[in-house]
């Protein structure tokens, strides 16, 4: 905090690797069955259709926004980098059923921790869809947004987009 507020850090690194958050299969934006998110009206990124029910933290920041509905989590990297994670489509309305949140807005992460866990099967049956959108919110700030080719993706491990910020 100190050399921040004397000029003595070091300048923040403009590049951030974004990592699978869910197990499954990767979607392109543009196949997210929702116009929101196909539309990239809230950003570019793309979709997961999980196989297991776990969400970790898929760059290392801190968490900006856990939604009281338990369906989204908001993250935010040191240079600005905006993240979404929403777990299925529609499942606002599910209220939190489903859902099991393991961490609170402020707590620091690294890729791979845990964020939250959900009914893979209830969201199945309750929602429009469990394919999960992740999405860089705030993508007019970034200068390149480098997507990987990939189709099976492992939390963690499977690194999606390479993005320059601004």
């Amino acid at each position: 905090m100190f050399k921040k507020l004397f000029g003595k850090g070091k300048e923040v690194n403009k590049e951030s690797a974004i990592y699978a958050p869910i197990t499954g299969e990767y979607v392109k934006i543009e196949d997210i069955p929702d116009p929101v998110f196909a539309q990239k009206m809230m950003g570019e990124g793309f979709g997961i259709n999980p196989t297991e029910g776990e969400v970790v933290s898929p760059i290392e920041g801190k968490v900006d926004n856990v939604f009281p509905t338990k369906h989204a989590i908001g993250l935010k990297a040191e240079n600005g980098l905006e993240l979404l994670v929403h777990i299925g489509l529609d499942t606002v309305q599910l209220d939190g059923q489903g859902f099991e949140i393991l961490v609170e807005s402020g707590d620091a992460v690294n890729v791979g921790d845990p964020l939250l866990k959900f009914d893979l099967d209830y969201i199945k049956e309750n929602a429009k869809s469990v394919v999960s959108p992740i999405i860089i919110t705030n993508s007019d700030n970034t200068s390149s947004i480098s997507l990987a080719d990939v189709t099976t993706v492992t939390k963690g491990e499977t690194k999606i987009i390479d993005v320059t910020m601004n």
